[in-house]
């Protein structure tokens, strides 16, 4: 059981891992109009997978700690939950907000021809050190779970 449940919780943290990092490469190669409607709408569909990887990945995390009796008792553990927190809230409270503006000035601009909005561009570039950010922390906690240096 326990080996399924580890294989589980991995296949939930690749399932979050990639998207996070494919993402932001789909919309950023989008050169005209056409092309970022066609990037926002493959990578609203993506969107979900990492949702439904992170509802596993707890479930899985949660059960593996009440089957090897870990509780909170290990400090790369704790830190990598509170860095997970930290990723749900930069996620959900700062990216994803600015993501539906931007959604919502690349739906307004269908009129304009196919040229990018400038202010599609200025928004993009406040949301990079965010996803980066994101992004590094990502490889932190994976690193956390797969050395547990503490």
């Amino acid at each position: 059981m326990f080996e399924i449940l580890l294989v589980l919780h991995l296949l939930s943290s690749i399932a979050i891992i990639g998207p996070a990092f494919v993402i932001p490469i789909i919309r950023r190669s989008a050169r005209t109009l056409g092309q970022l409607h066609f990037a926002f709408d493959i990578t609203t569909k993506l969107a979900i997978i990492p949702k439904i990887g992170g509802a596993m990945l707890i479930l899985t995390g949660v059960w593996l700690m009440i089957i090897t009796k870990t509780g909170m008792s290990q400090m790369w553990l704790n830190v990598s939950i509170l860095l997970s927190l930290l990723l749900v809230v930069l996620i959900d409270g700062w990216i994803e907000p600015r993501m539906t503006k931007i959604i919502k000035i690349i739906s307004e601009s269908e009129d304009r021809g196919n040229e990018i909005p400038a202010e599609f561009e200025l928004l993009t570039k406040k949301i990079l050190p965010i996803e980066t950010a994101t992004q590094l922390l990502m490889i932190v906690i994976l690193m956390l779970m797969v050395v547990k240096p503490f």
